[in-house]
């Protein structure tokens, strides 16, 4: 099997993935178009709060996995850089944690801390199963699917909360998610999820390679015959974004819309990886789910 080839240098354009900022950005982006779907509006600790906690959790995977590489086999320039700055990537990651805490400390009401806590515990599992105790497992849940609904729990927990009533009973939290206020966000946010899934499986389709050489296991190398479904992935998204569209107006059509650029971004891509290459098609995959950035720019 031959090395991965990687650019001696990244391009511009592709420091975002290199420095984990790609998902930190799609993140804060999403986090404000549901606040808008859901009429609730985002004081500045949280989109402040969420890059932060994004950005910790990317830089802690990629960080234990270079810890556990050799840079010989290393096939990523975003795991090279993890591996070359080890240090001052570790003391930037302990920092922007303490600066999360800190403004959390200060600004966050007792309800979102214990919802932060509810989600910050899957998400230290998921770094420990995946990384180190459950690494080589085969039978492991994917990488991808865990992520997949983190991620976007995550991007939508501020707003939900926000729009919540001070001390919601039961009965009314009940009515609140099935058809009241919270029901304008299921559409949005499970296409968001599926999103997420196929961004993440399309990139496991790109480096099952590199995922051989660095001892990871993936979707793609999990589930060898689905590469065709993987394939197939943004092309059902765009048919489900537009489907979403279709008799919405203002935010929710805007929502399904994104969805729609999305997918038909990340199926172009998926096209053109063999000629673009696996580094560039990983860097544009994730600017490809930035598309509520225009609609927020516009609105």
């Amino acid at each position: 099997m031959s090395h991965p080839r990687k650019s001696a240098r990244p391009r511009w354009w592709q420091w975002l993935t290199v420095l984990s900022l790609d998902a930190h950005l799609v993140a804060v982006v999403w986090q404000e178009l549901f606040a808008r779907v859901l009429k609730v509006g985002l004081p500045w600790f949280q989109p402040v709060l969420l890059g932060l906690a994004v950005w910790v959790v990317y830089v802690a995977d990629r960080w234990i996995e270079g810890w556990r590489l050799s840079p010989e086999i290393v096939g990523t320039q975003r795991h090279s850089f993890s591996i070359r700055w080890r240090w001052p990537v570790f003391g930037t990651g302990v920092a922007a944690a303490f600066a999360a805490l800190f403004i959390a400390a200060l600004h966050l009401p007792a309800r979102e801390w214990a919802a932060s806590v509810v989600l910050i515990v899957p998400t230290l599992i998921y770094l420990l199963s995946h990384q180190l105790v459950h690494r080589h497992h085969p039978w492991r849940i994917p990488k991808e699917l865990c992520i997949a609904v983190i991620f976007p729990l995550g991007t939508a927990l501020a707003p939900v909360l926000l729009a919540l009533p001070a001390q919601p009973g039961i009965c009314h939290l009940i009515s609140d998610i099935t058809s009241g206020r919270l029901a304008a966000l299921w559409m949005p946010l499970c296409l968001f999820g599926l999103l997420c899934f196929a961004n993440l499986a399309l990139i496991s389709a790109w480096e099952s390679e590199v995922d051989a050489r660095h001892g990871q296991t993936s979707l793609a190398l999990q589930f060898s015959r689905s590469l065709n479904l993987i394939h197939a992935l943004p092309w059902l998204l765009a048919f489900l974004g537009a489907g979403a569209a279709v008799g919405t107006a203002g935010i929710d059509r805007a929502a399904g819309i994104c969805v729609t650029g999305s997918a038909l971004l990340m199926a172009a891509l998926d096209r053109a990886e063999p000629r673009i290459g696996r580094e560039s098609a990983r860097t544009l995959v994730d600017l490809a789910l930035l598309t509520p950035a225009v609609v927020l720019l516009l609105a």
